[in-house]
């Protein structure tokens, strides 16, 4: 059996790949990229004469994977993003899962990641972390997973599109009051930026975003009173609406009950009310 070679490529700096990437790259008759034309400026960028590229993406992975299935049956293939690790928020972990199912190797080779840059910039602790991917495109949505996490003592690192940026934070500042935010944005290209301060603080700042975002989000204090009672705070609500209570009347009791702002108690009885 060949080998499934998962390269992690650069997220910004062409300079932020291994030499045994570019080996690798430079070595295999196919490469299945998420955008053969970032694929090929990289290989041209490096020098490498390109190998047969075949575009692998969430439009085309059911009639890809067979092919590409086909092609390890004769040599070894390099599975790449269009820009980072593989297989994390990205289309080529149905590769990965569809070559190890048939029986061949699937090897690693780690490099840039826009989670772990954020987080090694951020300065919070990270004992443990929670990456959540792009957040909901829909508000309720959005609410939603923002209360679940709301309670967790894990450092939360999320991506987010600058045209839904200030939405997102409005959410953030609605459901984590002040915890610390750091907003990174476009990391490692030229016009990088990483802005430290809270969700409320961000909206003034990043009046029309541009670029790709990259969320690191404090996560709960541990030490605080109230915080199991926080956690229930959705199912305290769902009870109250279930008695016929009104909203502004469930919202006060929720409130004083578990410590939380009004407004953010409030912004979970919209969401459950979607």
């Amino acid at each position: 059996m060949s080998t499934l070679f998962v390269v992690a490529t650069p997220i910004g700096n062409m300079e932020d790949i291994t030499l045994r990437a570019l080996r690798v790259l430079g070595e295999v008759p196919l490469i299945a990229a998420e955008d053969t034309r970032t694929a090929r400026k990289l290989l041209s960028h490096h020098g490498i004469s390109a190998p047969r590229l075949l575009s692998y993406n969430d439009r085309n992975r059911r009639q890809r994977t067979p092919q590409i299935l086909s092609a390890l049956e004769a040599g070894h293939v390099a599975l790449i993003s269009e820009a980072g690790t593989p297989a994390i928020s990205d289309p080529g972990v149905h590769l990965v899962e569809a070559a190890t199912e048939a029986g061949h190797d699937v090897v690693p080779l780690p490099g840039a990641s826009a989670v772990v840059t954020a987080l090694a910039a951020a300065g919070l602790p990270v004992r443990s972390f929670r990456y959540v991917g792009f957040l909901p495109r829909q508000p309720g949505a959005r609410r939603r997973l923002l209360s679940e996490l709301a309670a967790s003592p894990d450092t939360l690192v999320a991506f987010e599109a600058p045209h839904r940026l200030r939405k997102a934070l409005a959410d953030i500042h609605a459901t984590f009051g002040d915890r610390r935010l750091i907003v990174c944005r476009e990391l490692t290209k030229r016009y990088e930026e990483i802005y430290r301060g809270t969700a409320e603080e961000a909206l003034d700042h990043f009046d029309k975003p541009r670029g790709e975002f990259t969320l690191v989000l404090e996560g709960a204090d541990e030490t605080q009173p109230n915080q199991q009672e926080a956690i229930d705070v959705d199912a305290a609500l769902l009870e109250l609406r279930d008695q016929g209570v009104r909203a502004r009347d469930a919202v006060r009791t929720v409130s004083e009950r578990s410590g939380l702002p009004h407004r953010q108690v409030y912004d979970r009885w919209l969401a459950l009310s979607e």
